[in-house]
């Protein structure tokens, strides 16, 4: 492979926290960024404003970082990386559209965790068939909770997909406060990132119902093993499970009083209907929109998830300390 060409310049599509987090990552390593919101009220906002108070409050977006609206000419033009932090229900409206804006030769970068909530696809499929052959493009998962990457704590990240573009990512993000590690099981990262965040529901659920370490310890460790079980019947590797997209962000996505998913699962265990618990939290919880076709997946190839559908009846109102009960009288099995 020859030496990779460097990112210099990145458009990131999306102004929600991961987004506005990211585009301050790639600012602080060089790169030229322009951050696409998905109103015109919100670019101008935070173009006058400096900070994003409905997804990131309280931190400073550099005077660099410009800042526009994912209706204005040419927005995604012009650029060495298009990264998109969008949420999963939207991805297949506005693919076509985002093919057609980018530049010749722009790689692509999906920040996105979940599935298609239509379909069920991963989204690299999608993704895939809207930009063509031609683009090279890639999926960038792990812990990384926007709020600590935006104060430059330090925490690694995996990427899937075109190799070279995974060695310019490294090249571009790497520093004293995030390391990117190439992984070449793209089925496995996608779902990992999609299936941890319906465990991070139910270990939310739990918290919600006042159960303490042990039962957040036996949710993680369960659900990472039916995690593994869904991803090797697709071909994934085991590897990636108990690596950074899998246990890491599962650990992360459980445990953190940052995680959208788990603080939707404690708002659900109080009696707010999902929608209300979502509502309430103010941004999106991709577990409650990927667990439903995660458990068709699992159908498809005969894999049991009862984490899942126990998260998934939640949802659909049954009533979560039931759930949990049910939960643990199943019938007693072997560890694996």
């Amino acid at each position: 492979m020859s030496i990779p060409t460097p990112i210099r310049s990145v458009a990131v599509l999306g102004g929600g926290s991961w987004g506005t987090a990211f585009a301050l990552l790639c600012a602080r390593h060089g790169a030229t960024v322009r951050l696409v919101c998905h109103t015109r009220e919100h670019a101008a906002r935070i173009a006058r404003d400096r900070v994003n108070p409905s997804y990131l409050p309280g931190v400073r977006i550099p005077e660099g970082i410009a800042v526009a609206a994912a209706d204005q000419p040419s927005v995604l033009a012009d650029v060495d990386l298009v990264a998109l932090a969008i949420p999963s229900r939207v991805a297949a409206s506005i693919a076509g559209t985002v093919a057609v804006q980018i530049s010749p030769g722009t790689a692509v970068v999906s920040l996105t965790k979940g599935l298609d909530p239509s379909t069920g696809r991963r989204l690299s499929g999608l993704w895939r068939d809207a930009l063509g052959d031609g683009t090279p493009f890639a999926v960038l998962s792990g812990p990384n909770h926007a709020e600590e990457v935006a104060e430059r704590q330090p925490t690694a990240a995996v990427v899937a997909g075109d190799l070279e573009l995974g060695v310019r990512l490294q090249g571009l993000l790497n520093g004293p406060d995030f390391r990117v590690y190439l992984n070449d099981d793209l089925v496995g990262v996608e779902l990992c990132a999609a299936a941890k965040n319906v465990i991070a529901i139910a270990a939310g659920m739990a918290d919600g119902l006042g159960f303490g370490d042990n039962a957040k310890a036996s949710l993680i460790t369960r659900g990472l093993a039916e995690m593994t079980r869904l991803g090797r019947a697709y071909g994934a590797h085991d590897a990636t499970f108990r690596g950074l997209a899998g246990m890491g962000d599962l650990v992360g996505t459980c445990t953190s009083a940052h995680s959208r998913n788990r603080r939707v699962g404690e708002l659900i265990a109080t009696g707010l209907s999902s929608t209300d618990a979502e509502a309430r939290l103010g941004q999106v919880a991709e577990g409650l929109w990927s667990v439903e076709r995660l458990l068709e997946l699992a159908e498809r190839v005969g894999v049991e998830l009862p984490i899942s559908q126990e998260v998934a009846a939640a949802v659909a109102g049954k009533p979560v300390a039931e759930c949990m009960r049910d939960l643990m009288s199943r019938a007693p099995a072997t560890e694996q």
